[in-house]
């Protein structure tokens, strides 16, 4: 499917371009190789990071519906920003770390404990698979990141 919609995309010029674009995202999406920082908060180390300390207040406390005063130290910004940037990077939504061992890291779908995915200290799956491998899972709910890269605006 995907070798097709790109070979596709590159040589018809007739076609409603944007579905074709939309098709050649998609396709390109499910070839990227999957890697643990697609699923859970990764740091520059290739570690995984744990939701910081008071980092829902701080949300809280930059949005516009509810005002929290509380004061934060700079480090703990700092923090907060980098947990966030790295969330932001996430492509697939309700994933938690269930194990996290010295050589593994095994990772379930939160709506759905039958998912299951275990990748090696180096964030690379046990078996080699891509996206598309996703597949054979009834439900793998993509988040904004995963539907911007694709061309799907929500």
């Amino acid at each position: 499917m995907t070798s097709f919609v790109i070979d596709y995309y590159s040589h018809e010029g007739y076609a409603d371009l944007q579905t074709l674009q939309l098709m050649k995202n998609y396709a390109n999406f499910l070839r990227q190789p999957l890697s643990l920082k697609m699923f859970v908060p990764i740091d520059s180390d290739g570690e995984i990071m744990k939701e910081p300390e008071n980092f829902q207040d701080w949300k809280e406390q930059n949005s516009k519906v509810k005002k929290v005063h509380i004061i934060f130290s700079k480090e703990q910004i700092e923090k907060f920003k980098l947990y966030e940037k790295a969330k932001k990077k996430i492509l697939f939504e309700g994933f938690t770390v269930a194990y996290n061992g010295y050589s593994v890291v095994r990772i379930v779908a939160s709506y759905d404990e039958t998912i299951d995915i275990s990748f090696k200290k180096d964030l690379t799956p046990q078996i080699s698979s891509d996206v598309e491998s996703l597949t054979v899972y009834d439900v793998i709910y993509l988040s904004q990141t995963s539907l911007k890269l694709i061309g799907i605006k929500k």
